[in-house]
Formats: structure tokens, sequence, C-alpha cells
């Protein structure tokens, strides 16, 4: 019995389509002064180097997030400080609407155009000193849509400035896009996986019909 090869090219739209939601997703997760490291959500501003974690234990229990947030709700941001001397400077966090038309790809200098940033601020935590070395803020995110988070230090003994700016979005659909690309993949899979059986059944219900 000569059954038909099975045919990979059929499968290649599905395929190219999970890589482009996932490519969505990487594209998404972490940006600006935010970024995955060894998988460790870190953030940077100048020299200074913190663990970053959000949590919306009401929504998602433990889940830990880098950035973009599922849900419009009560959120808490965690920065656990990597430097001594982090402990000794005030650090000020501030999140403001995102009312650029650059997205993900605001910067600081981008923002100082803009001038007073208190129209757009809807949480501002003053500057203060943590000599334990943890910052923690809790911020109920009323509606869903695009921000910016800042977190501001100065350097211990220059007159410098250091800045950290992420954008992030509230409510973001890349979690439609993982729940999209995993069900596609699981898809293609079993159409991979059962598509001999598949032809067997086809041929002998073929040859069932032809004998009748």
């Amino acid at each position: 019995m000569n059954q038909p090869s099975r045919k990979p090219s059929s499968l290649y739209p599905g395929i190219i389509l999970v890589i482009a939601l996932l490519s969505l997703f990487g594209k998404a997760h972490a940006h600006g002064g935010v970024a995955i490291e060894e998988d460790i959500c870190m953030i940077r501003f100048g020299f200074y180097k913190a663990h970053f974690t959000v949590y919306q234990r009401q929504t998602r229990g433990g889940e830990e997030f880098c950035e973009d947030l599922p849900d419009a709700a009560p959120t808490t941001f965690f920065m656990g400080y990597l430097h001594n001397s982090l402990k000794d400077v005030p650090v000020d966090f501030r999140i403001i609407r995102n009312t650029t038309d650059l997205g993900r790809y605001v910067k600081w200098r981008d923002l100082e155009k803009i001038g007073d940033l208190e129209p757009m601020t809807v949480f501002y935590l003053p500057p203060e000193r943590r000599a334990d070395g943890m910052l923690k803020i809790h911020h109920t995110f009323d509606r869903k849509g695009n921000y910016i988070g800042v977190v501001t230090a100065p350097h211990p003994s220059q007159d410098k400035i250091y800045r950290a700016v992420f954008p992030f979005q509230v409510g973001n659909s890349r979690f439609i896009y993982i729940a999209l690309a995993a069900i596609i993949a699981v898809f293609l899979f079993l159409q991979w996986r059962f598509q001999p059986i598949n032809i067997f059944m086809r041929w002998l219900l073929l040859r069932r019909n032809r004998a009748s």
C-alpha cells in the first residue's frame, strides 16, 4: 500500500503565524530601562542596577511580571537594590500616562520636551533613602492603556542624575497573542502527528466504497 507522504508545506502558514505572534510577545516583553537578564527582570539607570518585579495579587495571585500588566487592578512594584550606594541616595518613582506618539520607544529626552509631567502623572513617590535597599509601591490602575514608569536617583558624590524610563501597557493584548500561539501550535502538532492515521482511514473508506 502506497500512502501519500506528509506535506509539511501545508503547515508553513500556521508555523509562520505562531512565529509572528511570539515575536509580538517578545517585543512587548521588555524595553526601556527594564530588561530580562538570565531569566531575571532587572532595571538599570546609570551604573545603578536593581531587581524589578511587578505583582497583581488580587487578580493574578503570585504571578510575576516584568513590565506589561494584564489587568487594570491593584498593582505592586518591587525593586531590590543591587548597589549599596543606591541605599544612600534618595530614589523616586513616577508613573505617567503615555500620551506621546512614540509608543514603546519613548526616552527621557522625549519627556523633557513635554516639560511639566504633573498633568500626566497618575502616581508619584517622592525621593526617599531606603537603608534596607528595597523600594515597594502600591498603585491601583483604574483604566487600561499605555503608561511610562520613571525611576530617578542621583549620583552619590557627583552632580549627576540617572533615570530609568520604561513604557508599559496595562490590560495589554500580548497575553492574547500567547494564548493564540499556543492553540495554533497544538493544532499544528496534532495535525502533523495524526495525519498518517487520517490518510489510512480515508484509504480504508475509499476501498470500502469501491467494494460496495
